[in-house]
């Protein structure tokens, strides 16, 4: 498949845990979620990839606190080999944008060579692109996480208490959207009503509502009014 790169892929991942230090997937550190958001066109499809995954090993509570996932709660889950196949289709041919995209890389890649089937690295069959890079640029010498981005561009995240990789998959598509492009369009599924359009419109009507007024003293009319008359003696001025 000759990957066209128009088709965009936000992921984010959730993990066991990480050693800085080493290396993100040393230590047996393992994914135990993946979220995925569709762009194509700069429009969100509404077309998603999403599984929880069970690890074959325990979760560090460091890990818990950020993403209140349990050793429990995946005790039933599929483990990344079931699932796999399936992940590798939908992001084949794609661009892969992430947030500090080393992280979720690494680990996507590290699955791929416990598999031990010579499948090869995430940047043999998909461009990857790093928001995190992308927005150091835009924004040099700020911080740059999640939370500080959707403050930035006003984006709700209210809902948002703890880490999940298809939340902040789908909060990281609207700050790519606004950073490579301004104002976006955006469709969406039906059943999330906090990404439907009409929502989106209200919470930017609601931002609009908070701007204050400022309206031109007798003062400034006044100095107006003067630049006016200059303007006037030296040709037709339009703003009259």
């Amino acid at each position: 498949m000759k990957a066209s790169y128009e088709r965009i892929i936000v992921l984010d991942t959730e993990t066991t845990g990480m050693n800085r230090d080493s290396g993100p997937h040393y230590e047996g550190h393992r994914i135990i979620e993946i979220g995925v958001v569709e762009i194509i066109k700069r429009k969100l499809t509404g077309k998603n990839f999403h599984v929880y995954i069970k690890p074959d090993r325990e979760i560090d509570p460091e890990a818990i606190a950020i993403h209140g996932i349990t050793d429990a709660f995946l005790v039933d889950k599929p483990t990344y080999a079931d699932v796999h196949q399936e992940f590798l289709e939908f992001i084949r041919g794609a661009e892969i944008v992430a947030h500090n995209v080393n992280f979720d890389v690494g680990f996507m890649d590290h699955e791929f060579q416990m598999l031990g089937k010579g499948i090869g690295k995430t940047q043999d069959f998909c461009k990857i692109t790093d928001s995190l890079a992308m927005a150091k640029k835009i924004f040099p010498g700020k911080r740059n996480n999640l939370d500080v981005l959707t403050e930035r561009y006003g984006i709700d995240n209210s809902h948002r208490t703890l880490h999940g990789a298809l939340l902040d998959a789908e909060i990281l598509a609207d700050i790519y959207l606004l950073m490579t492009g301004g104002q976006t369009v955006l469709v969406f599924r039906d059943s999330d009503e906090h990404h439907q359009d009409g929502k989106y419109i209200r919470r930017v009507e609601d931002r609009m509502k908070s701007l204050k007024i400022i309206y031109a003293s007798a003062d400034d009319v006044e100095k107006h009014n003067v630049r006016l008359d200059t303007i006037e003696k030296n040709g037709k001025c339009l703003w009259r």
